[in-house]
């Protein structure tokens, strides 16, 4: 009678579907549409979910420790209704993070703090354009001066100091004086460095970092942070009128900074938010950072505060039609319809002009109530030369340029500060954070069905063949069924580095044996052809961001596959019939035993008992990052043994960490 009910549960649709991840692989050309929620309770889920990803993947979950910034501020000097100083701090110990202060000439009493990102301009705080660039820009509208027209980042600063606003702008990683990593490493890395590929002491982009969730975005981020951690420091700045802008790459830095630091209270990313191009830089690609998410909705976790933002000739020529109305509609279920602005200049070139810069002032003359007349414009002012800005002098040397000691020094210190935080975190840290490596829940595993292939009987069981659709996702999983005809209530999931085949296997028919029912299953990419390395993205740089930055690496997706198998076996709604008593897992190979620990880890007491051989494998050993292993932020979170950790000590049998044998846990699950 059990055994017929269990048929009744897996003999349901004959719908088949084509596995989604067998489409070529998302990259940052790829189409990222804003889809607003229906209610605001909705969205608070959504949005904590994606602010979190943020964190994680920028290496900032936790926050590394925030030690003493020990600024340096020097060389005043005074123009026209403005002063500015020479900066320099340390974000982390050692790690300096450059730039200019600008004040109004006279402060009374509390005054707005505006931090300005600069992008992809070279030597941008420091470099004055040609008299030809800037009447040409002139010609076309774009600038105002021949004079203040030289320097779009100091235009900027001067204008909202004479508004009464401090203004911090700070070094883009290479950039001006910011010169401990090099322009190759932060903007120009094409190549894998085998020297900083090693176990330890490694450098960036390497396997090891990118499984630390070590990243050029993640240390820009962190510069951001405390970037704010500095203005805030100023006395004259009033906390509750913070605002950040940037064009380009620091339209980039914008957003994420607005998304992830409550401390913001207006935000203007420029040339930037889009459903296209989400930025092609490896200064704005992280591992695991727009996965099922993207430029437009990162702008949306700001809302309902004041945000501005606008178009050009570029990736964000269509934000009027595909993205802005979806920030709208997100505004107006606050009541905040007026909170969001789109600047239309699709007539411009991909940059921060004076009609964009306008209507940033503007934006802060109402929301900050200044009581500029408006809209605001700017005046002329004589800009200055590099010798007057430059942080480095004879009494404050510059630290050595472009050292990979101190990149791997650097590296060292976060990893070990992480790992002094996690160890005396509230797992729950460990959770949300293996929860976003891994990239699903078991709450979310999806709905799944069942389409029988074929059945053949073997005497004492059952064997059936098909296919496991979890429409939800778009996926599809080949399995094997062994059903004993007495089956006991128990299933077992049986995982094994050659797929479905390996249920024929003495261990398995010894399960039969006793009653159970084995499932065997095709983990993505196992099977007839199994992978020995994974598929990347067409661009031709080898950074593991470009491609784990918008598609789940191969590790999690066979996690998302076990959470599937149990998904089904607890959820499937097929008539009437008991659900299993037990659910089991049995995985001893080199790559299932660890992909069953990360299962575990996310299903918790959806699986009773579990059986299964680590071989002693860590994350932080994988020297590939097209190892089907290699997973983003596998390290960080105290590797494989922080997600063993997560799970029943009670409920699973583990080898690999010890010496027990395979045979003990085949008389364990039948217990």
């Amino acid at each position: 009678m059990k055994f017929t009910l269990l048929l009744a549960l897996v003999v349901a649709t004959i719908a088949k579907a084509e596995d989604i991840r067998l489409q070529e692989p998302k990259d940052l050309n790829g189409y990222f549409p804003f889809n607003p929620p229906s209610s605001l309770s909705e969205w608070d889920e959504r949005r904590e979910q994606v602010r979190r990803q943020i964190l994680v993947s920028q290496g900032l979950w936790p926050m590394p420790t925030k030690t003493p910034l020990n600024p340096v501020i020097h060389g005043k000097v005074e123009g026209d209704g403005f002063t500015v100083e020479r900066v320099y701090f340390e974000s982390a110990p050692g790690f300096y993070v450059t730039g200019s202060l600008w004040k109004p000439k006279e402060i009374k009493g509390k005054v707005p703090g505006i931090m300005f990102a600069h992008g992809h301009w070279q030597d941008a705080r420091l470099s004055l354009s040609t008299p030809e660039k800037t009447r040409a820009e002139i010609a076309a509208g774009g600038e105002r001066f021949e004079k203040g027209g030289q320097s779009i980042f100091q235009s900027l600063c001067v204008q909202l100091a004479r508004m009464g606003c401090i203004v911090w702008q700070w070094d883009m990683l290479s950039d001006s004086d910011s010169i401990q990593l090099s322009r190759e490493v932060v903007h120009k890395f094409a190549k894998q460095r085998p020297e900083m590929n090693t176990t330890e002491n490694w450098g960036l982009y390497s396997p090891q970092a990118e499984s630390h969730l070590q990243s050029i975005m993640g240390l820009q981020t962190l510069n951001a942070v405390r970037g704010l951690d500095f203005m805030l420091s100023l006395p004259e700045v009033d906390p509750e009128r913070t605002a950040i802008t940037g064009a380009s790459g620091g339209g980039t830095q914008t957003m994420l900074l607005a998304a992830i630091d409550d401390r913001i209270k207006l935000s203007f990313p420029c040339v930037m938010v889009s459903t296209a191009m989400q930025g092609g830089c490896t200064c704005e690609n992280a591992s695991l950072l727009r996965i099922n998410t993207g430029n437009v909705e990162f702008a949306g976790l700001f809302a309902p505060k004041p945000q501005g933002m606008n178009t050009a000739n570029d990736w964000t020529k269509e934000m009027a039609m595909k993205g802005f109305p979806d920030l709208q509609k997100l505004y107006t279920t606050y009541g905040k319809t007026d909170n969001v602005l789109l600047v239309r200049g699709e007539h411009f070139p991909h940059n921060y002009n004076a009609v964009t810069r306008s209507a940033f002032y503007t934006f802060v003359n109402k929301h900050f109530k200044l009581g500029f007349p408006s809209p605001v414009i700017e005046t002329d002012y004589e800009p200055l030369n590099k010798e007057q800005l430059t942080v480095w002098d004879d009494k404050h040397p510059a630290p050595k340029a472009g050292d990979p000691e101190f990149e791997r020094s650097l590296l060292k210190w976060l990893k070990e500060d992480a790992d002094k935080q996690l160890r005396e975190a509230d797992p729950k840290v460990l959770r949300e954070a293996v929860e976003v490596v891994i990239g699903r829940t078991y709450d979310k595993a999806g709905e799944v069905e069942w389409t029988l292939g074929d059945k053949q009987d073997r005497g004492d069981h059952l064997e059936m063949t098909g296919t496991l659709t979890n429409k939800t996702y778009g996926e599809e999983l080949n399995v094997s069924w062994l059903y004993p005809k007495q089956w006991n209530g128990r299933v077992v999931i049986w995982l094994d580095d050659a797929g479905r085949s390996g249920i024929q296997s003495d261990e398995v028919k010894k399960l039969i044996a006793s009653g159970a029912a084995v499932l065997g299953v095709d983990l993505l990419f196992q099977g007839d052809e199994p992978v020995k390395q994974t598929r990347v993205v067409a661009n031709p740089r080898e950074f593991a961001g470009y491609t784990h930055g918008y598609n789940h690496a191969l590790f999690a997706q066979r996690t998302h596959d076990v959470l599937t198998l149990v998904s089904f076996l607890r959820n499937t709604n097929v008539g009437t019939h008991p659900s299993p008593k037990t659910v089991g897992i049995a995985a001893f190979g080199p790559q299932t035993g660890p992909t069953a620990v990360a299962a575990l880890a996310l299903a918790g007491d959806h699986v009773d008992r579990a059986a299964l051989n680590t071989h002693g494998f860590r994350f932080g050993k994988v020297l590939d990052y097209r190892d089907p292993m290699f997973l983003p932020g596998g390290s960080k979170y105290l590797d494989l043994p922080g997600m063993l950790s997560l799970s029943d000590r009670q409920k699973r049998w583990v080898a690999g960490e010890n010496e027990e044998r395979k045979g003990q846990a085949i008389d364990w699950l039948m217990q």
